[in-house]
């Protein structure tokens, strides 16, 4: 009787982690192989991801379907029924949000791989990393819900619960107002299509691109590698500057202050000679022309374009160094002189 009330369950337990084990590996088996049939989606290996949580749900389902032939622990038949059924719940709402997440990846996967337009894939691509936190915590809810149930006592609250529900909503509107303002706010911007990731934009006087977008909160990379965090809320109710809004292509300026006697004209015809140097440069257009006068100077502003706001800087930079380094090397005169000396008929006059 007592080596029957020890191979029992030891017999039952094994079992349950071996077939749990076979269940896994034939699983992984099937997908790999569907991977290696169907190159042209990335489905099935995005669903190898599912094994750990497949195991888990399989090998909980076993134990509570099994667990009274055990006869373990006896004495805490409820407590440990009620553990299994935690660790089902969990299991299957992990399952459900590694399935959803591998089904949405997959198909943003093939529509970016298909689609030319690179904005309106940063859009969809908003949208659905919005959608995907969403489901999460929608099934995350529900699990934690169907947990929390589980226990008798959380059971006979339910009716002083909804009875209370008015005032509690109420109450947690209130409190909440400002985490509700930015999860509104969030789908607002995935669905109104005002700042997407990938966007560059320019947020309190910095610079930077969109990195992440949550349902609360959004990074912006700045340019020297610092993330800025601010709540989405932000970008709907003040205003920003985005750059890549109706499409990423930039077009920058660079200044230079000379003297009068500088050759406009030969600047120019170097200009175009720099910018087929410079991979960075788009070939969309150029100029150079005198947008100012002083006393003592003129403004010299060029106009140069680029695909983006990265590229647009450097052609930029490159523009400026090089031209000064030809002004330097052939047109010292057309660089600003401060005058030295008092002009021709004795001290200035006061």
């Amino acid at each position: 009787m007592e080596m029957e009330s020890v191979l029992r369950p030891l017999t039952v337990v094994g079992g349950a982690v071996v077939i749990t084990l076979l269940a896994g590996w034939l699983l992984d088996l099937l997908l790999r192989r569907a991977d290696g049939r169907h190159r042209e989606t990335p489905l099935w290996g995005l669903l190898r991801r599912c094994r750990v949580p497949f195991q888990l749900l399989l090998g909980a389902a076993l134990l509570r379907a099994a667990y009274r032939q055990t006869k373990v622990l006896p004495d805490h038949s409820v407590g440990v029924a009620r553990a299994l059924n935690l660790v089902l719940i969990a299991s299957a709402a992990w399952l459900l949000v590694r399935i959803a997440t591998a089904v949405v990846d997959a198909w943003y996967a093939r529509y970016a791989a298909a689609a030319p337009d690179s904005a309106r894939v940063r859009r969809v691509r908003t949208q659905v990393t919005l959608i995907q936190r969403v489901v999460t915590a929608v099934f995350v809810v529900v699990a934690l819900a169907a947990m929390l149930l589980t226990f008798p006592a959380m059971r006979t609250m339910g009716a002083s619960l909804l009875a209370s529900a008015g005032v509690l909503g109420i109450v947690a509107g209130i409190a909440a107002q400002s985490s509700l303002s930015n999860l509104f706010a969030g789908l607002q911007i995935a669905f109104g299509d005002t700042v997407r990731i990938g966007d560059t934009v320019v947020v309190d006087r910095e610079w930077g691109t969109v990195e992440e977008i949550t349902l609360t909160f959004l990074t912006v990379r700045t340019w020297d590698e610092r993330r800025i965090t601010m709540p989405v809320s932000y970008f709907t109710g003040k205003p920003y500057e985005n750059w890549s809004r109706g499409g990423a292509e930039m077009t920058g300026t660079v200044f230079w202050h000379l003297d009068h006697s500088a050759p406009v004209a030969l600047m120019r015809e170097r200009l175009a000679d720099l910018l087929k140097d410079i991979p960075e440069w788009d070939g969309r257009s150029s100029g150079l022309v005198v947008t100012g006068t002083t006393p003592t100077t003129i403004e010299v502003r060029a106009v140069v374009t680029a695909k983006d706001a990265n590229d647009v800087w450097t052609v930029r930079c490159a523009v400026r160094e090089r031209m000064i380094a030809w002004l330097v090397a052939e047109h010292p005169g057309a660089l600003p002189r401060l005058a030295t000396s008092l002009p021709p008929g004795g001290a200035v006059s006061s």
